[in-house]
Formats: structure tokens, C-alpha cells, sequence
């Protein structure tokens, strides 16, 4: 058995301690689950695992022979690998390809395409699946592009293999088909370790759980020994949660109504109104539908059947976001690099897209117009930037976030639908958020909040409704409800489903 441990390792940032004398193990021939909230240190402890970065204090070994690596082509050296959340892989290059990318096994000059193929098979079928090495990747299911991402990781021989949500773009049926293989995973004397946040996984994969809190080893025990309660009391402890003012009220006028909202396969017959000024969640595991109904509400995707009515006004059935963007409707996307912003462009040109119809006259931008609406946003959610002018890309991701929030409030919406607005940004980042949905909601904006994090919910909404499997099945109020109790609702459990 091989194993990889911390002696009171530390990291530390200007104004912040991501790791705190963390101490720590990982054996092989299991499923090591690290688990924590959003700023916990986990991915700091994996980085510094990894080579991205290195540790300020302290020590980690692998089998009593103590490392320290400068960068990730060290790490990699040494046998560590990690598969990302965001995948790497080239869509239109096989899966030999991919899995052996700037390593092609060779006959002299030419590339020995017979070899590459072959191996990559003898790899794939380790794993235990069944794909074709000479198929391409855009043609595979993404639970597949998981596997060959695995694979490709798996090539090069590693003692440790770092899992980061590896889960976290798949759907409900490809996630057990993922298990399988990490199940076949654990046979190989590898030490693996499995980040995530979808709690309702790790009772199913893993065989231990490590719990970090605010930069501090909380504890470490067996996955058969703890309930979700237990897990989620390590991650979160006795903290409050921060709740929205208590003077923030949501009116009696109904501003959005959707009735039998269905789309085949994602979601079906969902029904809700969304009232003024009111701060509506929407929780709910991966696979339950949310980001599917947000799009479509949005006009962004199409759907089958149902209505959604905004002012009065029905929206027509193939909408569009222009069409809904008149209405009154504001969309900050799951993915904001891909779908929410144009990162190569300016911050100032991110402030202004959504609203180039009011600072244009048709034709031509009214330079004025569009400076005062970047300046205002800049102003009144305090982003933090080196110059407006400069790319978008050079801002960090709660400044980003901001830009996408501000591009919309710009059009003065009356409604902002925000789908996991937290991911990815630091927890000051995650609480101005907030407090913009809270400053919006005092003026009347209405808003729809998306988000996996179900203790976020509880401090923000005034109302939660639940989805399971594509189907609204419950709503409850964050005053009624704690975050072990909204948990199992979202698992299903205790709540009476819709008909």
C-alpha cells in the first residue's frame, strides 16, 4: 500500500492563510474523497500536490521519500496526475490522439499509427470500457471524453491521480458508468483523490472522507461510518448563515408567471410565479434540470410545451434572447469565459453588449453613452481593475463575474436570472454578489438564483423550490429549513413530489 501525507503544511497568500498547519493521509487502493466549501484549501493542498504552486511551510511525502516540486512537469515526473474539471482534450482528433498528444509512438520520422492505437486499446481496456481508439472525440458522449481523459492521465504511469469534480459535466446515467471505471481504478494500487461538491456522490464512490474548513484538517473518517448530516456538519460546522436584510420584502405583484413549462428529456411540466422584487432559489443535484430551465425561460434553448407570461405578456414559443431581453429578462450564464463574456475584448466593450441598443443609435455607438454606462456599473459594483481598456480576461474571477452582472444591468432588467453566479470566485467576491441581488431586489428587480451551493440559497432567498430529475417537486422557505434538511430534499427524500 502506498501512501501520501502532509506534515503541517502551510500556504499562505498576502491577507490570507489558505492552508493552516494541515496534516494529513491518502492510501492506495481506495477512493479518497477531499472535501470542504468554496475557499475550504482543497484546491490549494491539490495544487501544491500538483506543482502549480508550492507550499509556503510544512512537508508532503509519497511512501516516506519527501518532494518538492518547482513546477507540474515535476510533479508529473514524479507520478502525480490530475484531471481537471475543465477538459483538455481535442474534439476533432481521435482518442489515440489525444491520449498520447505530443508523445505519438514512432517508426523513425513517421508516426506509427498501428502502435498508437493498439496501446491506446490495451489503456481503455484496463479501464474497463469498451471505445475505440480511432474514433473521434467529438463523436463521444461526455462521459466517454471523461474516460479518455483518465486514460490519458492513467498513460503515463502515475502513483497518484487527482479527480477534480470529475462528475461535474456529466448527466445522471454517465455518472455510474464513470464510477465503474474509478471502481476499476482502485485494483491498481494507485492513491486516488476525489474532489467534489456533489455530496450525494461520495457515499456511492468513496471509501474515505478528509474534510478541510477555512485552511484547517477538520477531520478524516470512513465514508460507511458518517451520514450526510455528519458530512455536511464538517464541512459547514455550527456557523451561521448569513440571511438577507430582514427588511427586504417581496411584493404581493406577480411579474413573471410559467405554467407547464416542458422540454423533453431536461424538464417537464414546471410551474411557478415569480413575484416583484422577490429573490427566488432554485436547488436542486446535478442532473435535476435547473440550467436547462433557466435557458429556456431565457429563450436561449427551445422548449416543447407551456407558457411564460411577463407583465401580462406571453412570451411566443420560439423566443430568442433578444425577444426576452425586451421583456425585461437578464441572463448571467453557468459557463461566463464561454457564454457570458469575450475575454480577448475590453472591460468597457463587456459592460456595453447587452445594451448597445441604448447607447447607439441604431448605427453607430454614441461613445457618451457607452462610457457612462461602463463607468456606472464600474462605480456601483466596485470592480476592481488596472485600466477599462484592459482585457476582460486580466480581471480576477469575482471581478469577471461582476462584469457579466453589470453587462445585464445595464439594459435595466426586471428580471435577472443568475445560474451559479458563486462558481469559481472567492468568498468577499460571492458575498458583494449578493448584496447586488439584495440592492436590485430593494429597487424591484426580481430575481431567479441558481446554485449548487444550497447553504448560498438559505442566506439569499426569500423562496427555494426544489427540482429532482426535471421536476419542480417542493418549495420551501430558507426560515423553516436548515442546510442538512434542504440536502435530503434535494436527494428526495421527506417531500412529497408534484403530480
Amino acid at each position: 500500500m502506498s501512501v501520501l501525507r502532509t506534515e503541517r503544511i502551510c500556504k499562505q497568500y498576502p491577507g490570507c492563510l489558505a492552508l493552516d498547519q494541515v496534516t494529513v493521509s491518502f492510501e492506495s487502493g481506495k477512493v479518497n474523497a477531499l472535501l470542504g466549501k468554496n475557499g475550504s484549501g482543497k484546491s490549494t493542498l491539490v495544487k501544491c500536490f500538483s506543482g502549480a504552486i508550492r507550499p509556503t511551510s510544512g512537508s508532503f511525502f509519497l511512501d516516506d521519500e519527501k518532494l518538492d516540486f518547482n513546477s507540474t512537469s515535476d510533479a508529473n515526473a514524479r507520478g502525480f496526475a490530475t484531471v481537471y474539471q475543465e477538459m483538455s482534450l481535442v474534439p476533432s482528433l481521435t482518442v489515440a490522439e489525444n491520449i498520447f498528444l505530443g508523445r505519438m509512438p514512432k517508426k523513425g520520422n513517421v508516426i506509427d499509427w498501428k502502435k498508437a492505437n493498439d496501446e491506446a486499446s490495451k489503456l481503455l481496456n484496463k479501464m474497463g470500457v469498451n471505445i475505440n481508439p480511432r474514433e473521434i472525440v467529438s463523436r463521444l458522449s461526455m462521459w466517454q471524453c471523461q474516460v479518455v481523459e483518465i486514460t490519458k492521465a492513467m498513460s503515463f504511469n502515475p502513483k497518484v491521480l487527482m479527480l477534480d469534480e470529475p462528475t461535474s459535466s456529466l448527466a445522471t446515467n454517465e455518472v455510474e458508468c464513470l464510477f465503474n471505471v474509478i471502481r476499476e481504478l482502485k485494483k491498481q494500487d494507485i492513491i486516488i483523490l476525489y474532489i467534489s461538491h456533489k455530496l450525494h456522490e461520495v457515499p456511492q464512490i468513496t471509501d474515505t472522507i478528509t474534510v478541510l474548513r477555512d485552511g484547517e484538517f477538520i477531520g478524516k473518517v470512513n465514508t460507511s461510518d458518517v451520514s450526510h448530516a455528519d458530512i455536511i456538519s464538517m464541512m459547514f460546522g455550527e456557523t451561521q448563515i448569513r440571511r438577507r436584510p430582514d427588511t427586504l420584502k417581496a411584493q404581493e405583484d406577480i411579474i413573471m408567471d410559467v405554467q407547464g413549462l416542458c422540454r423533453k428529456g431536461k424538464f417537464h411540466d414546471v410551474s411557478f410565479q415569480l413575484h416583484k422584487g422577490e429573490v427566488l432559489g432554485i436547488a436542486g443535484m446535478l442532473g435535476a434540470g435547473r440550467t436547462e430551465l433557466l435557458k429556456s425561460i431565457f429563450g436561449a434553448d427551445p422548449y416543447d410545451s407551456g407558457t411564460i407570461t411577463v407583465n401580462g405578456v406571453t412570451a411566443p414559443q420560439r423566443s430568442s434572447p433578444i425577444k426576452m431581453k425586451k421583456l425585461g429578462l437578464g441572463l448571467t450564464p453557468e459557463n461566463r469565459k464561454e457564454e457570458g463574456l469575450i475575454l480577448i475584448h475590453s472591460i468597457r466593450d463587456n459592460l456595453c453588449y447587452a445594451s448597445m441598443d441604448k447607447t447607439s443609435n441604431g448605427w453607430l455607438e454614441i461613445r457618451k453613452k457607452r462610457v457612462a454606462a461602463a463607468d456606472k456599473q464600474v462605480e456601483e459594483l466596485q470592480i476592481k481593475l488596472p485600466d477599462i481598456q484592459a482585457a476582460v480576461s486580466s480581471l480576477s474571477g469575482g471581478n469577471q463575474q461582476k462584469v457579466v452582472v453589470g453587462n445585464w444591468l445595464n439594459t435595466e432588467p426586471q428580471i435577472m436570472l443568475y445560474d451559479e453566479p458563486s462558481r469559481g470566485i472567492d468568498v468577499n467576491a460571492k458575498q458583494q454578489i449578493f448584496e447586488i441581488m439584495w440592492a436590485q431586489a430593494q429597487q424591484g428587480v426580481s430575481t431567479i438564483f441558481v446554485s449548487s451551493e444550497l447553504e448560498e440559497l438559505l442566506e439569499v432567498c426569500h423562496r427555494i423550490l426544489i427540482m429532482k430529475e426535471g421536476k419542480l417537486i417542493g418549495e420551501v422557505r430558507p426560515e423553516d429549513i436548515n442546510i442538512n434538511q434542504l440536502y435530503s430534499l434535494c436527494m428526495g427524500d421527506e417531500v412529497n413530489e408534484r403530480k
